[in-house]
């Protein structure tokens, strides 16, 4: 029983301890990760791990092994801001594969990437000609960038002179039949101007909305709890669930 509460207690401060070191190394450590912060990341989850489960060892050495790896990692990371030397050495840099619709067959062999790997990845950006590659880039986090010979581009608005309609994001103004006042002011518009919006669409209680946003367009998109719509069954077997 007091092994139990132990553990318990150990793995509170290993969570704890795990949440405050990731949101100090940033976004880094759940994005787009390098090798480098791949190997760093596995480190510190496998350092927290012991600290909860491996109760032979005391519980201050384990954590002060996890605090001196994040902030080794949280150090580099500052520093390479700065020298550029030390990004490159933590994270490489893109390594050109394919340029000019030609394979560099030098740098495949010293990435040790496969040909099928390469084909893999262009398949994956709907390429399936090499021939219509211009460039073929891959980046430190394994992602391969690819840049079309300029006559396989897709058309551009700019392309045909025509002007777009201006891009924005959709800005949330009710959640929960609760409107989000500060969304609304952001927006410029008032309440009364909201109200009327639901009126038109034959709503007249709050309650009756799940989600409301303003559109870029300006128009307001809102789902209600009950849409009385009947569900499509794209499913090949009838039962229970």
């Amino acid at each position: 029983m007091d092994e139990t509460i132990v553990s318990v207690v150990r793995s509170i401060i290993a969570f704890m301890t795990l949440l405050i070191f990731t949101r100090l190394l940033g976004k880094q450590q759940v994005g787009q990760l390098t090798a480098f912060e791949y190997v760093a990341g596995i480190t510190i989850g496998s350092a927290a791990s012991s600290l909860s489960i491996d109760l032979s060892i005391k519980p201050f050495p384990q954590w002060l092994a996890l605090a001196t790896w994040v902030i080794l990692v949280w150090g580099l990371q500052k520093i390479s801001l700065k020298q550029r030397w030390i990004a490159k050495v933590m994270g490489d840099q893109p390594t050109i594969l394919i340029q000019h619709g030609k394979i560099l067959e030098k740098n495949l062999e010293k990435l040790r990437y496969r040909y099928d790997e390469l084909m893999s990845q262009l398949r994956d950006k709907d390429i399936f000609d090499i021939t219509q590659v211009e460039f073929a880039l891959l980046e430190p986090n394994g992602n391969l960038s690819v840049l079309k010979k300029a006559e396989y581009e897709p058309i551009t608005s700019s392309d045909l002179q025509i002007v777009p309609k201006q891009n924005g994001l959709m800005i949330e103004v009710i959640m929960d039949g609760v409107i989000i006042d500060q969304n609304l002011k952001n927006a410029n518009k008032t309440e009364e101007w909201l109200l009327q919006q639901l009126q038109a669409q034959g709503i007249k209680d709050l309650k009756e909305v799940n989600f409301a946003v303003i559109l870029p367009n300006g128009q307001l998109y809102v789902d209600r709890f009950k849409d009385n719509l009947k569900e499509i069954d794209i499913g090949d077997f009838h039962g229970p669930y």
